[in-house]
C-alpha cells in the first residue's frame, strides 16, 4: 500500500499531523501500537487532570464551612472510584481522537513500525510505502539504575494513575511537572508525601520566586520538601516498605514509605525502529532535525518528544502542523520556542512563558518587573483562592519577555501573555487593554500597570 504521508504514532503530535495532512488533501495513514491519542491522552495529561479535579472537589468538601455550607457526615476519598472516573475521561477522549481520524479519512494501522529505508516501513510483516514518513513515537518514563521500577513498590507515572488505595506514605523523586502534580494529588488526599529534588529548587525550570512560593504551598499540604538531595538507592525491605537512601545538605539519611514514585524525566521511544539502518541520525537519545523537522534521511521527519525540543503535548501538536505544512509546500514559519507556555496543575497552579529572571540576568538583559498579588484580587478573595501572584518581565523597550503566574486557574490565563509575547506587546498595551472585572485575568493588566509605575487598582 502506498501513501503520500505515513505517521508513526498517534499522540498529540502524530494524530494532529495525520489530520492536518488529510485536510490538505493527502492520502494518510497513522501507525499505532497501543491506544489512539498516545501517552498524553491515555496515561498522562488527561487522566492526571481528572484525578486532580477529584482531589480539588475533595478539598472543597472539606472546606465547605469556609463557604457557609454545612455538610453532614465525613467526606472520604474512594480511590477506586476516583481512578475509575479518570479512566472514563481518558476513554472518552480516546474515542474522540478515533472519531477525528475516521472523519478525516485517515487509515489507522495497528502495530509496531520499523523503517526499511527509501520510503518503506514494515508493520508486523506487512510492507507499506510513503513519499513522506513522520516519526511521532513519543516517550516513556525514564528508569534509573539505582531506582528500578517494579510497578508495585517503586512505580512510574502510569502506575500512579491506577493506584486503587491510598498509601500512608509516599516518596516522590523528581519535582518537575509530573512529580509535582502527583505529589500535590496524593498529599491533597491525605497521603504523607516527601518530595525529593536533585536541583537546588523544586520545579527547576520555573522562576525562582515561583519555586519558593510552591515550596511553601507544598508545606501547607504537610509535604516534606527536600532540595539539593541525591537519591543513592531504593530497596524494598521484608515488611514491603521502601527504604530510600538520600544524600542531603545534612548528610546521608534513610527515608521510608510504602510507595516510591519515580518522576525523574522521560526517555524517547526510538529503539528498534531501524533509524540507523535508514540513515536517521540521533544524538543523546534524540533524533536530529532541521527547523522543519527533516531528519538526515530523505523523506523522513520527526516531531514531539523524540527530538530535542520541549517535551510538551502542545509543542508536539505545533511541530506537527509546521512539519506537515512544510511538506505540503505552504511555507510555514518555524516554531518560535521562546513563546512555549508551560503549565503545572498543582494547587495553586503554575504557568509561565518566556524568560525567567535568572535567564535574563545570565544573558545580560536589562529588564523590569511588574507584580500583582492575588491577595489584592477581588475575584480571588471571593473564590477563597488568594494564594499566588502574577509576575511580568519587560525589556528596555517595554516589550514582554516573560510571564510567571501562580494561582487558581492560571493555566487558563497564560494564553494572554503568550499571545502578547508572540506579538511583541508592551507593558503599555497590556495595561491599557480593558480586562473584565472581577476576574483573575485582571492581574495581568495590574502587573503591567505596576511595571509602568501606574498601579491604580486595589
Amino acid at each position: 500500500m502506498k501513501y503520500d504521508i505515513l505517521v508513526i504514532g498517534s499522540g498529540p503530535g502524530g494524530y494532529v499531523a495525520a489530520i492536518r495532512a488529510a485536510q490538505l488533501g493527502r492520502k494518510v495513514a497513522v501507525v499505532e501500537r497501543a491506544e489512539a491519542g498516545g501517552v498524553c491522552l491515555n496515561w498522562g495529561c488527561i487522566p492526571t487532570k481528572a484525578l486532580l479535579k477529584s482531589a480539588q472537589v475533595y478539598h472543597y468538601c472539606k472546606s465547605a464551612a469556609q463557604y457557609g455550607l454545612d455538610l453532614t457526615g465525613e467526606v472520604k476519598p474512594d480511590m477506586a472510584k476516583i481512578v475509575a472516573r479518570s479512566r472514563t475521561v481518558a476513554e472518552t477522549m480516546q474515542k474522540g481522537v478515533q472519531f477525528l481520524l475516521k472523519k478525516n479519512n485517515v487509515e489507522v494501522i495497528p502495530g509496531f513500525a520499523r523503517l526499511e529505508g527509501e520510503g518503506r516501513i514494515d508493520v508486523g510483516g506487512t510492507k507499506y510505502e510513503a513519499d513522506h514518513i513522520i516519526l511521532a513515537t513519543g516517550a516513556r518514563p525514564r528508569e534509573m539504575p539505582f531506582m528500578p521500577i517494579d510497578g508495585q513498590h517503586v512505580i512510574s507515572s502510569k502506575e500512579a494513575l491506577l493506584l486503587d488505595r491510598l498509601p500512608a506514605r509516599m516518596i516522590v523523586v523528581g519535582s518537575g511537572a509530573i512529580g509535582s502534580e502527583f505529589a500535590c494529588l496524593y498529599a491533597s488526599l491525605g497521603v504523607q508525601v516527601t518530595l525529593v529534588e536533585y536541583m537546588p529548587q523544586i520545579m527547576p525550570l520555573e522562576d525562582e520566586e515561583v519555586a519558593k512560593t510552591m515550596e511553601r504551598a507544598f508545606r501547607k499540604l504537610r509535604t516534606t520538601v527536600l532540595t539539593s538531595a541525591t537519591v543513592k538507592s531504593v530497596t524494598v525491605a521484608e515488611d514491603d516498605t521502601c527504604r530510600v537512601e538520600v544524600e542531603t545538605r545534612k548528610g546521608l539519611e534513610t527515608l521510608t514509605a510504602e510507595v516510591v514514585l519515580s518522576a525523574v524525566g522521560i526517555q524517547s521511544n526510538i529503539e528498534n525502529m531501524g533509524l540507523e539502518e535508514a540513515g536517521v541520525k540521533t544524538d543523546r537519545g534524540k533524533v536530529i532535525v532541521d527547523p522543519f523537522y527533516r531528519t538526515s534521511a530523505p523523506g523522513v521527519y520527526a516531531i514531539g518528544d523524540i527530538i530535542p525540543t520541549p517535551a510538551l503535548a502542545h509543542v508536539a501538536s505545533t511541530e506537527a502542523i509546521c512539519c506537515v505544512e512544510a511538506i505540503c509546500g505552504l511555507d510555514p514559519a518555524p516554531v518560535d520556542y521562546t513563546t512555549v507556555p508551560s503549565c503545572i496543575f498543582t494547587t495553586p497552579e503554575v504557568a509561565s512563558v518566556g524568560m525567567t529572571e535568572q535567564r535574563a540576568r545570565e544573558q545580560g538583559i536589562e529588564y523590569k518587573v511588574g507584580r500583582f498579588p492575588f491577595t489584592a484580587s477581588g475575584k480571588a478573595t471571593a473564590a477563597g483562592d488568594r494564594d499566588g501572584f502574577v509576575k511580568l518581565l519587560f525589556d528596555e523597550q517595554d516589550r514582554l519577555i516573560g510571564a510567571h503566574l501562580v494561582g487558581a486557574n492560571v493555566t487558563e490565563m497564560i494564553a494572554e501573555p503568550t499571545l502578547a509575547k508572540s506579538l511583541g506587546a508592551t507593558a503599555h498595551a497590556i495595561a491599557r487593554t480593558i480586562h473584565a472585572h472581577p476576574t483573575m485575568n485582571e492581574g495581568l493588566m495590574e502587573a503591567a500597570e505596576a511595571a509602568l509605575g501606574q498601579a491604580v487598582h486595589i
